[in-house]
């Protein structure tokens, strides 16, 4: 396996001269310039990425990283732990609301148990490659060891390049982890230096004596553990998780094979978020799917520099909303071929 900072050097700039050609084509389409807003903004960054706009819809994956919380024990979530390996056994069987999206915008569904608290069976479409049992609680003490997060960082870079290999030209970001809404609350409280009680959400819906608790328990974590904001991997492995940190791992290695990566909510932005902290050129390849409910997600894709395509009052989870902005990215694909330009309509070009 090859080390995090050989998978940083892979991670090129943006092709400019690319962008520059893809603009002038999408202001020789026939409508007035500009007029198809982010899809005209989508198919240019597609040119930087690859060299080109391309000239077929994307081959495409949602990744879905799952692992389990030892903050679990402070109350933090409206559900049990043993909801994350029953949830993964229902995307294996495809009845999850990621299931019927990704199908929907044509994605396979590659699920990862890189930090379940229990042994999974073999099921089709997981990948096994725990890490831990879970991470530890965070209110105590580091939520895992920096080793740990680098090892989930690498196996997350590790499936999009095998992804690439299977022809995956695109992936999404999706999570499973009972109470991960905590960590990821306090990742962006870190980095940004915010008040936990301006980025905390309710998660999966806890009432107002679990929010506090929940809040609490964050406050205790960062203080217990003083994360460093600059440092990204020190905030991930104090007051992270397993699986975010396999999607950051996810964020770094699309970059690094050149593909685009859809951020899906708040938990895919935590990811993100160390991504981006820890190479800020792996920002050029993210795209905001989505703004989420929780109220953090905003914080989190400014941070970035992220503009969100939908709002749809989401807050499951899972990649959903990286799958439906799939279907985004297709039609900044669509237009860009097959819209006739001026010159080949005969349309006068003084529209504006």
């Amino acid at each position: 396996m090859m080390t995090l900072e050989a998978l940083i050097e892979q991670i090129k700039p943006l092709n400019a001269e690319a962008m520059k050609k893809a603009q002038v084509h999408l202001d020789d389409l026939t409508k007035p310039r500009g007029s198809l807003g982010v899809l005209e903004d989508m198919a240019k960054r597609l040119a930087g990425i690859f060299g080109e706009i391309p000239k077929e819809p994307l081959q495409k994956a949602i990744i879905l990283m799952a692992g389990d919380h030892g903050v679990m024990e402070e109350g933090v979530s409206a559900f049990p732990q043993e909801v994350t390996p029953q949830m993964v056994i229902n995307f294996s069987n495809g009845g999850a609301g990621i299931n019927a999206l990704a199908r929907h915008a044509g994605a396979d569904l590659i699920c990862v148990d890189v930090g379940i608290a229990v042994d999974m069976p073999e099921l089709p479409g997981l990948i096994r490659r725990k890490v831990a049992y879970g991470t530890k609680n965070m209110t105590k003490g580091p939520a895992m060891t920096r080793d740990e997060a680098i090892q989930a960082i690498l196996i997350g870079a590790e499936v999009v390049a095998d992804a690439v290999k299977r022809g995956v030209r695109i992936v999404g970001t999706g999570e499973m982890g009972i109470g991960n809404t905590t960590p990821s609350t306090a990742i962006i409280a870190a980095i940004g230096q915010f008040a936990v009680e301006d980025v905390v959400g309710r998660g999966t819906g806890v009432n107002d004596k679990q929010l506090q608790i929940k809040i609490d328990a964050i406050k205790g974590a960062l203080e217990v553990n003083q994360p460093d904001p600059a440092d990204g991997l020190d905030v991930l492995a104090k007051v992270g998780g397993l699986e975010i940190a396999g999607l950051v791992g996810v964020c770094l290695g699309a970059a690094a094979q050149g593909i685009p990566v859809v951020i899906d909510g708040f938990i895919s932005g935590a990811a993100a978020v160390i991504a981006g902290t820890i190479c800020p050129q792996a920002r050029d390849y993210m795209i905001g799917s989505h703004l989420s409910e929780e109220p953090g997600h905003k914080f989190m894709l400014d941070y970035l520099g992220l503009k969100p395509m939908l709002m749809m009052n989401f807050r499951l989870g899972e990649g959903t909303g990286a799958a439906l902005c799939m279907t985004m990215i297709d039609a900044a694909v669509k237009i860009s071929n097959e819209m006739a330009t001026f010159s080949s309509a005969g349309v006068s070009e003084s529209i504006d």
